[in-house]
């Protein structure tokens, strides 16, 4: 969601993100993400989140089957990348299994105009040509154009809980986005007090669970419901 180019002397110590790409398999696939942290800063490298969005997906953490899904702050797109290969891996495996296909899911990936078009490139490079039609790209500014959004099954998100100017657009993004029948997914790294701020503001709004920790690279994941309305 956020552009912020950082002093590369600063932070000399995150290597890996000033790589010009990163290789992961997932999904019986092998993708290369392109990364490109002098241009575009945090938006444009692989955090641990995201990888450890993409392992709890690859377990099985939620159903992808014919739902539709939208990544925000998709950054390099890994997630969103990958959410859409599993579910083009659950078809395979039911074909196997079953007479009849089930429908695979159709993935909306999102960032800000700046990041558009190096998220564009890195969905193009490593998604299949038969699953183009279930992906697409688009810009979107929390908290603004929402009217060209409707609503979706899954909403995925990884470390994008950290700017607290954010944290109101962000919300009203996430609310605009759901139903009470929308599940979502927040993979983060609670640095400071603000990251435990959002998830409080969320609990206004939406049931919220820790549904997995990775002690390795201590990043959380929270899954959130909206909270069902009480009838008189």
């Amino acid at each position: 969601m956020a552009l912020v180019p950082y002093d590369e002397h600063i932070l000399s110590g995150l290597k890996k993100f000033h790589n010009s790409s990163a290789t992961y398999t997932f999904s019986n696939h092998t993708i290369q993400i392109k990364q490109d942290w002098k241009e575009l800063g945090v938006a444009a490298v692989v955090w641990d989140a995201a990888v450890v969005l993409c392992m709890y997906l690859e377990a099985g953490g939620v159903d992808l089957q014919g739902r539709s899904v939208v990544e925000l702050g998709a950054g390099t797109g890994l997630v969103g990348i990958v959410a859409a290969l599993l579910g083009k891996h659950y078809i395979t495996r039911l074909l196997i299994y079953a007479s009849r296909a089930s429908p695979s899911a159709n993935v909306t990936v999102t960032d800000r105009e700046l990041a558009v078009e190096f998220l564009k490139s890195n969905v193009q490079d490593n998604l299949p040509k038969e699953l183009e039609h279930k992906m697409s790209v688009k810009a979107l500014n929390w908290g603004s154009g929402l009217e060209h959004f409707s609503h979706f099954d899954v909403i995925l998100g990884a470390d994008i809980i950290y700017l607290e100017e954010t944290f109101q657009d962000l919300l009203k993004t996430i609310i605009h986005l759901s139903t009470e029948h929308t599940v979502i997914l927040l993979s983060c790294r609670l640095r400071y007090q603000r990251d435990h701020n959002f998830l409080d503001m969320m609990r206004k709004h939406f049931t919220v669970d820790q549904v997995h920790y990775d002690k390795n690279v201590d990043v959380y994941i929270y899954k959130a419901q909206k909270a069902q309305r009480e009838e008189f």
